[in-house]
């Protein structure tokens, strides 16, 4: 059991770092290309996809897109970076799947997991007000 709680807190770790490094300022140019996010598959327990608060303080998510590559149980870890101080959580909806990870302060990770079924869903912050500003996103389960 150590060893896979010592994995996840590795994996999440990894995971806000990638986040961080590859969120880094520049020019001020408001336009921003989404990469896609980093997933990773651990038998039985389905597949996680990463992605990131803005850590400018913006109200998004990095990226804005995400795809899992199968149907089943799906986990969204949000890391949250921003330097603005801003609370964060991440949710998903919709196919009747209504879930929300809790909601966290900067430098922590939001976690979300439930089952999906292939089609369209969306993920969003669900921090009151934060959807309504932008902060959401569209998840495809293939």
């Amino acid at each position: 059991m150590s060893k896979h709680i010592s994995r996840v807190s590795f994996a999440a770790l990894l995971a806000l770092a990638i986040a961080v490094a590859g969120c880094g300022g520049g020019g001020g140019s408001a336009a921003h290309t989404s990469k896609p996010a980093a997933a990773t598959s651990s038998a039985g327990h389905g597949e996680v996809l990463n992605l990131s608060a803005d850590p400018g303080g913006r109200l998004r998510f990095i990226p804005s897109t995400l795809t899992a590559g199968k149907p089943g149980t799906i986990t969204l870890r949000m890391a949250n970076p921003t330097s603005a101080g801003i609370d964060h959580a991440v949710a998903i909806e919709g196919n009747g799947v209504q879930e929300s990870g809790p909601i966290v302060a900067a430098g922590k990770t939001s976690t979300v997991t439930a089952t999906l079924k292939p089609g369209t869903y969306t993920f969003y912050c669900p921090v009151p007000g934060h959807k309504q500003a932008g902060m959401v996103g569209t998840l495809t389960v293939k």
